[in-house]
């Protein structure tokens, strides 16, 4: 199973990013795709879901400015990002999760400058 995430990079303050995850492994379809963040100190965050059923949830500091979506046909699963905040920087991990199987990517820095 991989979970590969790209897309994370530098960006001022009110910029956008998009990360994507390539998911290979497993029958995507059925998982529920998650998007985390870990800044530096702080404890891993649940940043934004999309079920297999396609419904998406998003953290209170999120909601508004990032959108996830997945596309079943690739394994592939979105996170745009807008109006990137400095509290937005960390590092950024898909992950997959259905039953009692849940499976991480390696996570891809986003930094957001003032």
């Amino acid at each position: 199973v991989q979970l590969q995430a790209s897309g994370g990079g530098l960006v001022q303050t009110g910029g956008s990013l998009r990360l994507s995850c390539a998911v290979s492994g497993i029958i995507f379809r059925v998982y529920d795709m998650n998007w985390y963040r870990q800044a530096p100190g702080k404890q891993r965050e649940l940043v934004a879901s999309v079920s297999s059923g396609n419904r998406t949830n998003y953290g209170d500091s999120v909601k508004g400015r990032f959108t996830a979506s997945r596309d079943n046909p690739k394994n592939m699963v979105y996170l745009q990002m807008n109006s990137l905040e400095p509290e937005d920087t960390g590092l950024y991990y898909c992950n997959s999760r259905w039953r009692s199987r849940e499976y991480w990517g390696q996570g891809t820095l986003v930094t957001v400058s003032s």
